[in-house]
């Protein structure tokens, strides 16, 4: 199984994407500007930020790759339109899903800096037409370190991405399908709140927490029930609190 896994990663690592060059217009400008990196920047940094940033924007087609696991982080990398999905290879080679990525929103980016290891640990793979910006590192550091404001909100969006990948491996700390599901309803629940919005569909969500579409199936309808939960859409409310929590002591 290793023997697999490094002939996949040696394999990814070759390969090569093929990305569409597009322009940057207006409404990306005003989409790049919504995500919390850039987001809340003084007027003057603005309009003088493209000017800094030695970047390229592409056009990404449904089921390209984007990046891939074991290749270097060499770019800042935004989604401006579209999702992707990050999955790893583990050490069986299996597809391991890890998150689903919604525009507008920067990517990657705990690892573009680190001089340790800075070989991405996914693939990321859109899931629909795609717009991606992605900025040279040399220039996304000159600019960090230019701008104190940009560099406030780089470090908290990677102590956020840290904060995901805890709660992802938590989620799959647990064996069974309801205490998996439980567990990820809990991690998305707002304080004071009995509603939690599901962030996936059912087959995505299956996918996330690592089980079956119909074992999901299954132990949702019986939580419904057993008087648990309600399910109406992407909505799920806790009929008894913080009662389903119980599962996961």
């Amino acid at each position: 199984m290793r023997l697999k896994l490094i002939a996949y990663l040696c394999k990814q690592s070759y390969s090569h994407t093929k990305m569409e060059k597009i322009v940057c217009t207006d409404e990306h400008k005003e989409l790049l500007f919504q995500i919390p990196l850039f987001r809340d920047l003084p007027q003057n940094v603005k309009s003088t930020l493209l000017d800094r940033l030695d970047y390229q924007m592409y056009h990404v087609g449904k089921k390209e790759e984007v990046a891939r696991q074991g290749t270097p982080c060499k770019y800042l990398y935004v989604l401006l339109k579209g999702q992707l999905r990050a999955d790893i290879i583990d050490g069986s080679g299996n597809n391991v899903i890890i998150e689903y990525i919604v525009a507008p929103r920067a990517f990657a980016t705990p690892h573009l800096f680190n001089t340790v290891d800075n070989r991405l640990p996914v693939t990321f793979t859109a899931l629909e037409d795609c717009i991606l910006f992605t900025a040279s590192k040399d220039s996304t550091f000159k600019l960090i370190s230019e701008e104190p404001g940009i560099l406030r909100n780089f470090l908290c969006i990677t102590g956020n991405c840290n904060k995901c990948t805890v709660t992802r491996l938590n989620v799959l700390s647990y064996k069974n399908v309801r205490d998996r599901f439980v567990a990820y309803l809990f991690e998305h629940k707002k304080a004071g709140s009995s509603q939690i919005k599901l962030l996936h569909n059912q087959v995505q969500l299956a996918e996330y927490l690592n089980v079956t579409r119909p074992a999901l199936s299954k132990e949702i309808n019986k939580m419904v029930k057993e008087g648990l939960i309600t399910v109406d859409g992407k909505m799920v409310e806790l009929l008894n609190g913080d009662y389903p929590a119980r599962y996961l002591l």
